[in-house]
């Protein structure tokens, strides 16, 4: 462990080399350049040490992503005290007890989340702070309002003669000292908070420069944040190693959806786009496929020449969407729609698909687009060891365990569930299932929560027929779930292409029936479907827009 350098450092370092250069930027509204950067974080350092704050208290973030959000994270790090990253979607009551389950001293809150919180349900907190300009909401601690009352006098005092960068130093974290506590998303309960360690941020942060930073990113690249800082593959991939790495990052500040992300697409120009495949997957059926749904494109893409040249300039196109200067588009979270990969392997987009989990903060597998192999999520990263515990792995799906640097401490306040998680040999057990060719490609199945038992006992992947059913006429999204010892299809249609084309309820219904059949074509007997039923709404999702399951279960 001695050999693992302190993650603050890069931070540290980034700030000092990147001083005048744009950092963080509200899109659509101010920008922070790492200089000003520094100075927020120097003047919240100022506050936590005036209300008492010490190395390894917790300290909450709720919120939306933003420029603000950023800078508590990072001046809670640098600090030396533990984030508590919290999803913003979650409920009141959900907030309440993972701030209290966390034992946090202090919660930053946006504006959206702050007026739906009770601080009396929080009892432990000493304050709760504003995020838009880190006024305080809240405080049971006279320092506090002293502090924040006085903080640019006390600034001032602190550095007469302007804070510069030869000022910059932060703590200088081991490796197992506690970073941040992450709550999962779950499904049923509140979540378990799985503890990250300054080893995990260094080895995942490490794997990142060497694969992005290596000549594939240019320094000073701009970014969009799409996807929440509160889970760790957003936080990761674009933020962290895009902070330390030097790049100017640009944060939604809303929720995002395709046209919102397009827009901003088109102006910000960004170097790489990190998403979950809804998004992409979206943005390639509305915009791109209807291009090549006609028989003349079909016809032309397999004539030589011709074909290559038609398909250089769809790919073109498709570049263009995401602003022309992408490297390449990582997907992760969940599995890429077959279709929408084939389509984009054929075009020669350069398209990969990485896979981890929160327990390994987040990456276990990735390969660049270059040695993508279709229907993979990429080999194993640096620092990290991967096993499919299978017979014959290549062929029959096991369970995917990882060990390494990557991996967390364990649950906070629940040893039993660590236990469960990570055997003797620290091996964790992810719950997914999976296979590994000969070459290391690993490919991902499912999830051993998820999966079905056929009514001939077989195993049923509920994902590989939905990704089926995701091909077809008007549906915009499906869920396979069990029914007695039959399987039923929830979709929710394509409303607006349903309405352009002036369908019925009835036309809608007979059409799924039609799609039913031709998906029970493709399938094996035990994993046909029974019926479909069509959703009046789109299913509720995660942070990480995977439906939530347990709630669309049939009695």
């Amino acid at each position: 462990m001695n050999s693992i350098p302190s993650f603050n450092s890069y931070i540290e370092r980034s700030i000092i080399n990147n001083w005048d250069q744009d950092a963080l930027t509200d899109y659509q509204g101010t920008t922070l350049q790492f200089h000003d950067v520094a100075r927020k974080i120097e003047k919240l350092h100022l506050m936590f040490a005036h209300m008492g704050l010490q190395q390894g208290d917790k300290i909450a973030i709720c919120d939306k992503n933003s420029s603000n959000w950023a800078v508590a994270f990072l001046a809670t790090l640098t600090y030396g005290a533990v984030v508590v990253p919290i999803q913003h979607e979650f409920t009141a009551d959900q907030i309440h007890h993972i701030v209290n389950h966390s034992e946090a001293k202090l919660l930053f809150a946006g504006e959206s989340v702050a007026p739906v919180l009770n601080a009396d349900k929080m009892p432990n907190i000493d304050g709760l702070i504003l995020l838009q300009d880190f006024s305080v909401l809240m405080s049971r601690s006279e320092k506090l309002d002293y502090c924040r009352e006085h903080l640019n006098e006390l600034y001032c005092q602190q550095y007469p003669k302007y804070f510069r960068k030869e000022h910059v130093s932060y703590y200088h974290d081991k490796p197992e000292d506690l970073a941040l506590i992450n709550y999962t998303s779950g499904t049923t309960g509140f979540s378990k908070g799985v503890m990250l360690s300054y080893r995990s941020l260094w080895s995942n942060l490490d794997f990142v420069m060497d694969a992005l930073g290596k000549g594939q990113l240019k320094q000073g690249s701009n970014v969009l944040s799409i996807l929440p800082m509160s889970h760790m593959y957003g936080l990761m991939i674009e933020f962290i190693f895009e902070f330390c790495f030097g790049n100017h990052i640009y944060f939604l500040t809303r929720l995002p959806n395709p046209t919102f992300i397009l827009q901003a697409m088109a102006e910000i120009k960004p170097a790489i786009v990190i998403s979950v495949p809804l998004i992409i997957e979206k943005i390639i059926r509305k915009a791109i496929l209807p291009i090549t749904d006609n028989n003349i494109y079909k016809i032309l893409s397999k004539m030589p020449g011709i074909g290559k040249k038609l398909k250089e300039k769809i790919r073109a196109q498709a570049m263009d969407l995401f602003g022309g200067n992408i490297y390449e588009i990582i997907v992760g979270g969940a599995s890429l729609n077959k279709e929408v990969e084939q389509f984009l392997i054929d075009i020669e987009f350069p398209l990969t698909v990485g896979y981890g989990t929160t327990e390994t903060g987040p990456m276990i597998s990735y390969s660049d687009y270059h040695d993508f192999r279709q229907g993979s999520c990429g080999h194993c990263v640096i620092h990290m060891e991967l096993r499919v515990l299978s017979n014959d792995p290549e062929n029959v799906p096991g369970e995917i365990v990882a060990r390494g640097l990557n991996l967390m401490s364990g649950y906070y306040k629940n040893p039993e569930a660590t236990k469960e998680a990570i055997d003797e040999d620290g091996w964790f057990h992810t719950g997914d299932l999976g296979k590994i060719d000969a070459e290391g490609h690993l490919f991902i199945n499912g999830r051993i929560k998820n999966m079905l038992l056929g009514s001939n006992g077989q195993n049923v992947y509920p994902e590989e027929i939905e990704d089926k059913l995701n091909s077809m006429m008007m549906v915009n999204e499906s869920l396979v779930v069990q029914h007695g010892d039959k399987l039923v299809g929830l979709v929710y249609p394509d409303k607006d292409e349903a309405q352009e084309m002036g369908f019925t309820s009835d036309d809608l219904e007979k059409l799924m029936e039609q799609n039913r059949i031709n998906l029970n074509a493709k399938l094996p007997a035990f994993s046909k479907l029974a019926e479909i039923r069509l959703q009046d709404k789109e299913f509720e999702k995660t942070p990480k827009k995977n439906i939530k399951r347990y709630l669309y279960q049939i009695k």
